[in-house]
């Protein structure tokens, strides 16, 4: 048996000196070549039935785990691919059946023979025990202020119910706050389950790969309202969670449209003022925003859907009819004056932006297709008629008098695919763009439209005309989108109360704007970036927020794997990449991008608590490479099979082919946590507490709960319980946090992906309940589904 180790062992050397070879060669970690060398000389003295054989493999249980402890300190699962492999070879090692060859002469007794091997075993098992015990290395520990200062009243965004979700962050300020008590961290491990209602609306074949359940529903007054994938809008009671009615707008199936999701309707209340009472109805009760809904004119309510097929249609909540003097019959097509119109090409995922005279809606454009995409134009309609009102073109910025009969819009400008922010005491509207198509290909874009590329774009209300732009990456290459609805909020300073603007942002950084003007109001700093490496031109410098969920630069010491030998291929693949830090431009040989256009933050955003000024937050960290590939002609597809040709870039020199950074077995080639949870302290712009977040068992090939730290895609809420909710990560949980120190309180498991933000509200009988979307996301390759989950305090 010792003579067959012995060959395992050689060969296992001779893997190890290859590739560590290697790895030196290009700079990295001499470290494999010599493990390499010591599996040879341990195997070839095991072929040759030489006791010495064990002594060699315990200097290198020894060497290994001083080297692991050097490069990563006492981090358990950085440790544990380094060592698992190793170890486990030197308890087998230790056993008669190897011991006996190696000692024919008997002369030895087995503490000699083995004895170094199990002593090197166990002190790598206390090792390991010490970081699996000991603290996160990864973590930071503290308690976020509980002092509360109540924010006053702005506008319409004071008269929603405590115990009602009117917008996609509950109100046009997109906090993703409630004001609900009723749940704290005492008692939100009894919440359960109270009912459950399935849509209905299953990916299907046809369907792009990104199907996904975003959805944050709404409730107004007893009902709730939500849509699907496909648009269907659907009304529940809030109570039974039974159907009132359902919506179908008829989306046809088309495999040209990159998304298929609906992240969530929009409300108009009515124009309050023009109302005339209902019989009988007190003038107090009316002004107060609590009077029966059937006081209301047919349609003099709406909700807002948005569609993927380029239609805005207004729908009434009490019947789910079409509102008849809203455009055509109900419908708007957003098509009209685009130019490029190609079927699946735009369309809006996100809700729009509801005031009192206008309903203000972007759109997105499928990426990485080509030079000839559709507009990013943003359009305010009459919210009574659907008449066009302004449009705000950013390759014409100037002029915002509604297009004329035969114009188009500029094409290929940016866009603002998600969920935008409203001030209406202020008059303005916040728009997270996103950037000028295509993404990994800047040379060709234009001056007029550059400056509001990934940017903070705020808007007039009424007119539509440019106040402010805050830029937030420079000549984007990397699809650093402003992906996620700023918050708004009123920030304490040492000049006093100032009205901010909360953006988290792809690359970790948190800008806090006033948001009267665009200017910091936590500091931000112009640094140096990397340089062009000769395909386009690349910006100097590039913005950085003092208040920053930033990952450090990645090293050799951060490549990770399974075992030894994924790591090794990690570390060469790093080395072999042309990586520079955060900004490294795409190129031929392929670039290490990090944080990966995954981003830090996406639509799901960050909920804050107006009141104690603090926020939760769900950072998630994986790196991607992006490799220009040269195009020899306007129509081939490279890096795509069929439609829509997604990175295909037609038009430009280069295709992109943009992936994750991964092992051979499927795994980041990154060191985990790829997920937290962090709460931040908004006044002094500190990260205060942040905690590894989710396990792996719905994405690892056993079903082990380890708590490595996942991604997630979907966003929080906080409620004034002092309890945050989200559902998103990439395990099948909802769980509940205490705000003030991150401590999880509660989780329950889903029957599918929970990637969508949760929102909260009251039922009939005064009490608080959570509703959570559970349908899955394609990309992700979470499980499908279609449920919608409302729980409750048990005994409540």
């Amino acid at each position: 048996m010792a003579v067959f180790t012995g060959w395992i062992l050689v060969l296992i050397g001779l893997a190890l000196t290859g590739g560590g070879g290697w790895l030196a060669v290009l700079g990295g970690s001499w470290y494999y070549l010599l493990a390499g060398l010591g599996f040879l000389l341990t195997g070839a003295l095991m072929v040759l039935r030489r006791p010495g054989a064990l002594w060699i493999y315990a200097l290198l249980i020894l060497g290994t785990g001083l080297w692991s402890v050097w490069e990563v300190g006492l981090d358990w699962w950085a440790l544990m691919p380094r060592g698992v492999v190793i170890v486990a070879i030197g308890l087998w090692l230790m056993t008669p059946w190897v011991t006996r060859d190696l000692n024919a002469s008997g002369r030895q007794p087995w503490g000699l023979a083995a004895g170094p091997v199990a002593v090197m075993v166990v002190a790598a098992g206390a090792l390991a025990l010490t970081a699996l015990l000991g603290p996160d290395p990864n973590g930071v520990r503290g308690e976020l202020p509980t002092a509360r200062a109540p924010q006053p009243p702005q506008s319409s965004q004071s008269n929603i119910p405590d115990g009602d979700w009117h917008a996609y962050g509950r109100t046009g300020f997109g906090q993703r706050y409630s004001p609900l008590d009723q749940i704290t961290p005492d008692n939100a491990d009894r919440l359960e389950p109270i009912w459950t209602y399935h849509t209905g609306d299953l990916r299907g074949e046809g369907d792009p790969v990104e199907t996904t359940y975003e959805v944050t529903p709404l409730k107004i007054d007893d009902t709730l309202y939500l849509c699907t994938p496909h648009h269907w809008v659907i009304a529940l009671d809030a109570d039974s969670g039974e159907e009132i009615w359902k919506f179908d707008p008829d989306i046809d199936k088309d495999i040209s449209r990159q998304h298929q999701t609906c992240r969530g309707l929009s409300y108009f209340d009515g124009h309050q003022q023009a109302e005339p009472l209902a019989p009988g109805e007190d003038s107090a009760v009316a002004a107060s925003g609590e009077r029966d809904s059937s006081a209301y004119p047919t349609c003099q309510r709406r909700l807002f859907l948005p569609t993927g097929d380029a239609r805005l249609i207004a729908l009434d909540p009490e019947t789910g009819e079409r509102c008849a003097g809203f455009g055509d019959n109900g419908s708007v097509n957003l098509w009209a004056n685009m130019p490029h119109q190609q079927d699946g090409f735009y369309y809006s995922t996100s809700p729009p932006v509801v005031t009192e005279d206008y309903v203000i809606i972007g759109g997105a454009v499928n990426d990485n297709v080509s030079t000839r995409e559709p507009s990013g134009v943003i359009r305010a309609y009459d919210v009574d008629t659907g008449e066009l009102v302004w449009n705000w073109d950013p390759g014409n910025p100037e002029q915002t008098d509604p297009i004329a009969a035969g114009e188009t819009y500029s094409a290929s400008t940016p866009n603002s695919w998600s969920v935008s922010s409203v001030d209406e005491a202020l008059g303005l509207i916040y728009l997270p763009m996103g950037n000028q198509v295509p993404d990994q290909w800047g040379k060709d874009r234009t001056t007029e439209s550059a400056p509001f590329s990934s940017s903070i774009v705020a808007l007039d209300i009424d007119t539509g005309e440019l106040r402010w732009v805050f830029q937030t990456v420079h000549n984007d290459l990397w699809d650093m989108d402003v992906p996620a609805q700023p918050s708004l909020m009123n920030l304490d300073t040492d000049d006093g109360s100032v009205p901010v603007l909360v953006a988290p942002t792809k690359q970790g950084d948190i800008y806090v704007l006033d948001r009267r003007n665009g200017e910091p109001v936590l500091p931000v700093s112009e640094d140096k970036a990397p340089e062009s490496l000769g395909y386009q031109p690349v910006a100097d410098t590039q913005p950085s927020s003092s208040l920053s969920l930033n990952p450090p630069p990645l090293e050799g010491r951060d490549m990770w794997g399974a075992t030894l030998f994924d790591q090794l291929i990690c570390r060469i693949q790093f080395q072999r990449l042309n990586y520079q830090g955060r900004y490294t431009p795409p190129s031929e040989q392929g670039s290490l991008i990090y944080p990966g256009n995954f981003g830090v933050f996406n639509w799901g955003a960050l909920a804050v608590d107006p009141e104690r000024q603090v926020a939760f937050t769900t950072p998630a960290y994986l790196a991607f490479v992006s490799t220009l590939i040269p195009r020899q002609d306007d129509t081939s597809n490279y890096v795509s099979d069929g439609k829509p040709g997604l990175n295909e870039n037609y038009g430009a020199p280069y295709a992109v082919s943009l992936k994750p950074f991964l092992s051979p077995l499927g795994l980041p080639c990154q060191q985990p946590p790829w997920g937290y949870v962090a709460g931040l302290d908004l006044r002094s712009g500190e990260v205060v507490w942040k905690h590894r977040n989710g396990t792996v068992r719905d994405q690892s090939p056993l079903p082990l709960p380890f708590k490595m730290g996942v991604p997630d895609l979907g966003g929080p809420i906080v409620t004034a319980g002092g309890v945050a909710f989200m559902s998103g990560t990439i395990d099948y949980y909802v769980r509940a946090y205490d705000v003030t120190t991150g401590e999880q309180l509660w989780e329950d498991r889903l029957p599918a992906g929970g990637q969508a933000t949760p929102m909260t509200y009251l039922d009939s009988q005064g009490r608080q309940r959570l509703l959570v979307v559970a349908g899955g996301h394609g990309s992700l390759g979470t499980k499908a589904g279609d449920a919608i989950i409302a729980y409750g305090l048990k005994d409540d």
